[in-house]
């Protein structure tokens, strides 16, 4: 594995651009993929941030290493188990949009509860480096109530569920894809899942784009010239 501070800009200076472009792509197309479709500017947002903490640890500016973590760890609380239901949500029929709500609804709950109160505790989260890896600890708000396992749960399944779920097939293969970086993540990167986990996202979130080109997200021309989604 090899996370550096390198890596994580180079993810970041190809995921915004081409996140930017798959955005264009789908308002010109079906504006249903737009949430969808920001994702990976997102993903290279985050990256830009763990670059950040990347050069402030080589540094030992400690005030820029908490900085820099707070708005990473937006992204792992707040963005993606928000986010990602939005973006189901909104590509599903009406009929199954009650279903894609609830998902949006508990990321939004769960997400608040573990990411706001840093700011209240800013020792609640730590940053430590390793060699190839930056680990993200410390205290969190549902630790008091269970196990952070049964939290953990929670996270996975409002995360991955909605793309597994989802009634469109590229979005189905991104949850896929994004549950194989899971299993990889757990199975060999446990002791920096938070880092090894959203890193492999962002590079996943690369398929994103290719489908807001070639595949569901793509517009094509109808005989009479106008654009319709497939």
């Amino acid at each position: 594995m090899c996370l550096s501070a390198e890596v994580s800009f180079i993810a970041a200076a190809g995921l915004i651009p081409a996140g930017a472009l798959s955005m264009r792509q789908a308002w010109r197309g079906d504006r249903r993929y737009l949430p969808l479709a920001t994702l990976p500017l997102l993903f290279g947002l985050q990256q830009l941030a763990e670059g950040i903490v990347w050069v402030a640890g080589a540094g030992q500016n400690t005030e820029l290493i908490a900085t820099a973590s707070l708005i990473y760890m937006f992204f792992s609380w707040l963005a993606w188990p928000v986010w990602i239901p939005v973006s189901t949500f909104a590509l599903e029929p009406a009929k199954r949009k009650p279903y894609f709500l609830i998902f949006v609804i508990v990321g939004a709950m769960l997400g608040a509860l573990q990411y706001v109160p840093y700011f209240a505790h800013a020792d609640w989260l730590n940053t430590r480096f390793l060699s190839h890896v930056i680990i993200y600890e410390g205290t969190e708000l549902l630790d008091f109530v269970g196990r952070r396992e049964v939290t953990y749960a929670i996270y996975i399944s409002v995360v991955i569920l909605p793309l597994l779920l989802s009634s469109v097939r590229g979005v189905r293969i991104f949850g896929l894809l994004a549950l194989g970086v899971l299993i990889t993540t757990y199975t060999f990167f446990a002791y920096a899942y938070v880092s090894v986990f959203c890193f492999g996202g962002a590079l996943m979130s690369s398929y994103l784009v290719w489908m807001m080109f070639k595949g569901d997200g793509a517009p094509q021309r109808r005989l009479e010239g106008s654009f319709e989604a497939v």
